[in-house]
């Protein structure tokens, strides 16, 4: 049977693309592109996602730094009985102010807002954490490309 037009849409096989952070126990690294310029062409969009199963080492392994692209840091609960619970507690610092993140929830970071670290001080429960960036679609333009740590490593 001849290949739907749609089927170039649905995305069933990720990437796995390698970044800079190299393997961190307790979670998926490298996490699972979804959606890229490498995927589906001219998307302008780039989506990753990793499972998060126990306390991330090292921790932190995100530290501060800005984007050229706007970002959405998405963390989902994965209790069906309580799916606004994220089962796990986070610290994220952006533009120098604490947030704590203990339910599923989006985070949107504005491009050039510096933000990190992002800090796990429990998990009791595996939880996904997913970044998105509108207007970029590929890992280079998303991350090294568009990603500035301000140590300078």
């Amino acid at each position: 049977m001849a290949e739907r037009k749609n089927q170039k849409i649905l995305i069933t096989e990720p990437i796995y693309e390698l970044s800079s952070e190299g393997p961190i126990k307790g979670r998926q690294t490298p996490p699972m592109t979804f959606v890229s310029d490498k995927l589906i062409p001219q998307s302008n969009v780039y989506i990753r996602f990793g499972w998060i199963y126990g306390m991330p080492e090292p921790n932190p392994h995100i530290h501060e730094h800005s984007h050229n692209y706007d970002e959405i840091v998405i963390h989902i609960g994965t209790d069906p009985d309580r799916p606004e619970d994220l089962g796990a507690e986070l610290e994220f610092m952006v533009d120098g102010e604490a947030v704590k993140i203990d339910k599923t929830s989006a985070l949107y970071i504005p491009k050039g807002v510096k933000h990190g670290p992002l800090t796990w001080k429990s998990v009791k429960r595996p939880h996904l954490e997913m970044a998105v960036f509108p207007g970029t679609s590929t890992f280079l333009e998303a991350r090294p490309g568009g990603f500035v740590r301000e140590d300078n490593t």
